[in-house]
């Protein structure tokens, strides 16, 4: 971090507005907040557009779908993207582009050149910015406020997504009925301009790249490979699901529910919003205090129990206050949830791989609302409303219980940064970053007394090879000497494994010391590291050159 960035908070650490007190942040979140307003202005410009142009009611919903798809495709992809590239230099591409993009559309709306699929066409490719500008921009929220602070500052984003929410259709439905779409589309490419200078202007310290890049195939598996070897993050991901999958519910019927049960027109859908907005930017400023009482685990599943409170009140209900009192319930529910969620995600993760692991929550918790969105319409549609909110609400309820089994962790207290004990060790003849398969076996000598302790240690070991990027671990007992033990795993290059002994965290490093603790014996455990060379490939009669010669890289005063 800058010292901007490290600067002192001078507000209380309990409270919600803590992460405003650092300044880049405070520059950036008004900045996001202005752009999702115009995001909102665009989506309502967007969509009264295409009922004037197209007279298919499939076509106007194609327009909410074709900015969410790109999420759901693109999001590892742009997770990979910013954990290995300046995140910062990521979100000026994404904002910069979807500049471009509104200028377009807002010109060729101008002209009246748009036909329904270039509309489509180009809320897509804002679609794509915006799912490319995510992944960093969230990363981003830990690189410039204190850990201490990170809750806070991710409850504060989902607050201003929810302020941009809860007033922004209005007020792009003002802007189209005045001046038109086209005027919906530049108000929209206006916005952005605040969040691009302010990107420019933020400078972030230049961290020194001692490795070269992931390719993106290679990134995206780590980053699969990592979230799934790491059960706190599978947890998050299952639970998202579940509760993205139910809570669609409201927002996607609510519409049906103005007109259908409270018998409103548009300004009772607007006022149903709003209660849902209000009580989600209510949610995040209650946070703090609510996160000082409850753990993850219980403030996730009080939401979703008076979510499922809300929707089963919502589908009963034909008087307007109520309606609105128990939507601003689901807002507090929804908002406290989702960025629960998010926090656990990022307190959970190493910064390495912290914008792959939050594009693979986007993807889980959007993949469920998306899924249930049309699954509790085709209910409604063919059972009523009041039954699909009641089913939904029942997944409410039994995915709270999913608790019992799976409980969200409390990862404050990890300390996830760099090991950085590891040392690249000599080898004994010339080898590449692309040299390889390299195995590496770690033998220990272990009493008989300690088999049971080193087993259950070394199941975290294999979990943590794994996750790191190992491959076929196996763990080894020499029948000659019932007492040494060999740990073996091999990693695809040297460049492989030299990056997998660089992820290695300080909340990793306890198992390794309590495995050297269980090693008896005057020297410490022996590690060998050899590359694999095929036989038989060489021509007749040709003697192998030094490279070409299978040779043990062994070092036995050096860690693994």
């Amino acid at each position: 971090m800058t010292a901007e960035t490290r600067e002192e908070s001078t507000t209380a650490p309990g409270s919600a507005w803590a992460p405003l007190s650092v300044p880049i942040f405070r520059s950036v979140w008004i900045a996001s907040l202005a752009s999702n307003f115009g995001g909102l202005i665009q989506s309502v410009g967007a969509s009264w557009m295409m009922t004037s142009i197209a007279g298919s009611a499939d076509m106007v919903a194609l327009v909410q779908a074709s900015v969410t798809l790109p999420i759901m495709v693109f999001a590892l992809a742009a997770g990979a993207l910013a954990d290995n590239y300046d995140r910062r230099k990521v979100m000026l591409a994404a904002q910069g582009f979807m500049l471009l993009v509104s200028l377009g559309l807002a010109t060729l709306a101008l002209l009246g050149w748009i036909t329904p699929w270039l509309l489509l066409c180009f809320t897509f490719l804002i679609g794509c910015g915006s799912a490319l500008n995510s992944p960093a921009w969230q990363a981003s929220v830990g690189d410039m406020v204190p850990r201490s602070h990170l809750p806070g500052a991710v409850a504060l984003n989902s607050m201003g997504f929810n302020i941009a929410r809860s007033l922004g259709p209005a007020i792009g439905g003002a802007i189209v009925a005045a001046a038109g779409a086209a005027a919906a589309f530049a108000v929209n490419a206006v916005s952005y301009l605040g969040l691009i200078f302010v990107l420019l202007r933020w400078q972030p310290p230049k961290v020194e790249r001692q490795l070269p890049r992931e390719t993106l195939g290679v990134a995206m598996a780590a980053g699969i490979r990592y979230a799934a070897m790491s059960p706190d993050i599978r947890v998050v991901l299952l639970r998202s699901l579940v509760f993205g999958l139910g809570a669609s519910a409201v927002p996607a019927l609510m519409p049906l529910i103005a007109r259908d049960l409270l018998g409103g027109g548009p300004l009772t859908y607007g006022l149903l919003l709003g209660a849902f907005g209000v009580g989600a930017v209510g949610g995040a400023l209650c946070r703090e205090q609510i996160r000082n009482r409850l753990s993850n685990e219980g403030i996730v599943r009080y939401s979703a129990l008076g979510f499922a409170l809300a929707a089963l009140v919502a589908g009963w209900s034909t008087w307007l206050p109520l309606t609105m009192a128990v939507l601003f319930i689901a807002g507090i529910g929804w908002v406290l949830a989702l960025s629960t969620f998010n926090v656990t995600v990022q307190m959970s993760t190493p910064r390495w791989v912290v914008a792959r692991a939050l594009s693979l929550y986007q993807m889980f918790a959007f993949g469920g609302m998306a899924v249930g969105a049309w699954v509790w319409g085709e209910i409604a549609h063919g059972t009523g409303i009041w039954t699909a909110l009641a089913i939904a609400a029942a997944e409410m309820a039994l995915g709270s219980m999913l608790g019992l089994r799976f409980a969200l962790a409390q990862p404050e207290k990890l300390d996830l940064d760099p090991l950085n004990r590891w040392r690249e060790p000599r080898v004994d003849f010339d080898i590449q970053p692309r040299s390889g398969p390299v195995v590496i076996t770690v033998e220990y000598r272990i009493r008989r007394e300690d088999v049971v302790e080193l087993l259950c240690v070394m199941a975290e070991r294999r979990r943590i090879r794994r996750r790191d990027g190992a491959r076929h671990w196996t763990l080894s007992r020499d029948l000659a000497d019932a007492e040494i033990w060999a740990e073996q795993f091999s990693v695809p290059t040297w460049l492989d494994y030299v990056r997998h002994n660089q992820r290695i965290t300080k909340a990793d490093a306890g198992i390794g010391d309590r495995i050297r603790a269980l090693h008896q014996g005057p020297e410490p455990p022996r590690v060998r590291r050899m590359i694999e060379r095929q036989t038989g490939s060489l021509p007749s009669g040709r003697q192998p050159g030094p490279r070409e010669i299978a040779e043990p890289l062994t070092d036995p005063n050096r860690s693994s």
